[in-house]
């Protein structure tokens, strides 16, 4: 099993490390973001150097608001595009940390962390050499990350276990992880998860959404929350065919290190957002299904209304209620209402 599992990293490497020069040597849209970044992140690409750009993999923009001061760690960092844009929006009191294992690709992020400095004057940006899957090898101590973010990176790891078991371990209590990734519809089978093209182009390691939700909870990331998907089309006849009916999405996700129920409870709260967001003025959107206007008071459940007050979202939110009392799962019945009685037939 430990040499499949190196294999297999190496073979990520080596794709990400040798064979790919550009995004242009891509041969599927998977590893490609395909959505308009936020304003906030499409200033700050403005001052990030041209050859980090160029090198940049992803399929999302999986980047929070609320960073001012944040220590974020960029898992998978590559050349480095998503851990400078932090860099700007954490500020000067924040601090961002790149892991990844490709010597290529650190190279390239490493050679313009002067460039950057002198542009955001401050330098709060490193990049160590490092697997996702142990994060205590490359010195980051356990809750001492604000946020973690990813993207595109996760489905490349071997095994995912591990890489989340270390994102709750190194997040502070009420910490966030946010990060794009590729998941599809079943489980990838055997042979097309060692496949070395597929899993450099973001298929062959491609979580199954159910198999996802599972690990996560497992290791304290209850009630993760969906805040974008889209379906992926792969482009390429060849691998299409290999890959068959398997169903593939490009999705970001949100979950907090909370203790969190695994269903949407009514405790009768309430919640109002200030509009005290810089970048979000007029609406926070915790997730699709939650966009909260501001000055508008909105029903929300325990889990909700926790990733409100307990989070570093809680200076920007008014939560009314507490959890002393229950009203069931909230907009959902857990039984089924009962049939009406059949007509009797005697007199």
């Amino acid at each position: 099993m430990a040499e499949i599992t190196d294999s297999l990293a190496k073979s990520v490497q080596d794709y990400y490390g040798t064979v790919l020069s550009s995004s242009e040597d891509l041969q599927t849209s998977a590893c490609c973001a395909v959505e308009a970044p936020p304003d906030r992140v499409h200033d700050a690409l403005k001052l990030v150097h041209p050859e980090v750009l160029d090198r940049f993999y992803g399929c999302g923009s999986p980047i929070p608001p609320a960073l001012g001061g944040a220590t974020v760690v960029d898992l998978g960092c590559g050349s480095g595009r998503d851990a400078y844009v932090i860099a700007q929006l954490v500020g000067a009191e924040g601090r961002v940390i790149g892991i990844d294992m490709t010597p290529e690709q650190l190279a390239v992020a490493r050679a313009h962390t002067g460039w950057h400095a002198e542009r955001f004057g401050f330098a709060n940006v490193e990049f160590r050499d490092g697997r996702i899957e142990d994060l205590a090898a490359v010195g980051i101590a356990d809750a001492s990350v604000d946020v973690v973010v990813s993207n595109c990176v996760l489905n490349l790891a071997t095994d995912k276990a591990p890489v989340f078991e270390e994102i709750f371990r190194v997040l502070k209590p009420g910490g966030e992880l946010y990060f794009s990734d590729v998941f599809a519809d079943r489980r990838i089978p055997p042979h097309l998860s060692a496949d070395p093209v597929l899993r450099g182009e973001c298929l062959g390691g491609a979580l199954y959404v159910e198999d996802f939700r599972r690990m996560l909870a497992r290791f304290g990331g209850h009630d993760a929350r969906v805040m974008s998907s889209r379906p992926l089309s792969i482009d390429n006849p060849a691998l299409e065919a290999q890959v068959g009916a398997i169903a593939f999405f490009s999705t970001t996700i949100r979950a907090f290190k909370l203790d969190l129920e695994d269903l949407e409870e009514d405790y009768g709260q309430v919640a109002t957002y200030l509009g005290s967001i810089a970048e979000a003025p007029d609406r926070f959107e915790l997730d699709a299904r939650h966009v909260l206007e501001t000055g508008q008071a909105v029903p929300v459940s325990g889990n909700t209304a926790a990733m409100l007050s307990r989070t570093r979202y809680a200076p920007h939110v008014r939560v009314e209620g507490d959890t002393s009392s229950h009203y069931g799962p909230l907009g959902r019945a857990t039984v089924p209402a009962p049939e009406a009685p059949a007509a009797s037939s005697c007199c």
